[in-house]
């Protein structure tokens, strides 16, 4: 009997800890898909779209940068090192640009901008949610979702493709300066190898995951904010939720979005 009653509470557990994934999951596709429907419905907020770009993508731009520039130059050197075992040191040029295009470009930018920017939207609808400011903006007939929730995951869409565009320029010159000044490679040749064995689906495959992670990373942010706990606590919590969230989606999507474009 008692063996019985272990293997129930296991069970019940066990069906708790799914039943609230699944609400999790639940609550978080009607927020989004309550904050897609305000994004295309008037009214709309120009001045606080342009607020969100520019502290979304222009003040993401220096860490983005300097992320790639390194990981293009680290990914040169070890590709290099790798191809030499097998006299393939030509292929350098192409994997970095293939590399950094495809997967780290999109990857590593969205976990950087998720750690600035999902963190600090987290953080700032958190407290005001402490400090009911969002029930101001009710009772000032001003929709939160509207004013607070769409701009931002707006502006996060459309401003990552450009910062992993941007990034993708700068981990490619970062191979090629390691190229140039490091493994004595020729730079005409390594700029020409690298226009040869890039395709365009490498490009917008590239830009349509940015896309997608710039989503994830306001989404999570704003849905931790909107919905943080009263306190201090609270807002902590939502923030530490909000970049955990974000980036292990960016990197599931990321495996669905790669499976998608490139399986064979």
């Amino acid at each position: 009997m008692q063996a019985l009653t272990q293997i129930d509470n296991f069970l019940a557990a066990i069906g708790r800890s799914v039943i609230g994934i699944c609400a999790a999951v639940g609550r978080v596709v009607i927020f989004a898909a309550i904050a897609i429907s305000h994004m295309v419905r008037p009214p709309f907020y120009p001045v606080e779209f342009l607020h969100q770009v520019m502290r979304i993508g222009y003040y993401s731009l220096p860490v983005v940068g300097m992320t790639a520039l390194f990981t293009g130059g680290a990914l040169a050197l070890q590709i290099y090192a790798g191809g030499a075992r097998f006299n393939a040191e030509s292929v350098v040029p192409a994997i970095v640009a293939i590399g950094m295009v495809r997967e780290l470009g999109p990857v590593l930018g969205g976990l950087m901008v998720a750690g600035r920017v999902s963190s600090s939207i987290a953080a700032e609808m958190g407290t005001m949610r402490v400090t009911e400011q969002i029930d101001a903006l009710t009772t000032l007939s001003t929709n939160p979702m509207k004013y607070l929730v769409a701009p931002r995951i707006l502006a996060a869409t459309l401003c990552m493709p450009i910062l992993v565009a941007v990034g993708d320029v700068i981990g490619i010159m970062g191979g090629w300066a390691v190229g140039i000044y490091r493994l004595n490679f020729s730079g005409a040749t390594y700029i020409q190898n690298t226009i040869d064995f890039l395709q365009p689906i490498d490009i917008w495959s590239g830009l349509v995951k940015a896309a997608v992670f710039g989503f994830i990373v306001a989404l999570m942010g704003c849905y931790h904010g909107y919905s943080s706990g009263r306190g201090a606590q609270g807002v902590g919590r939502a923030t530490t939720n909000a970049v955990v969230s974000a980036s292990v989606l960016i990197l599931a999507c990321n495996y669905a979005l790669t499976e998608l474009f490139f399986s064979t």
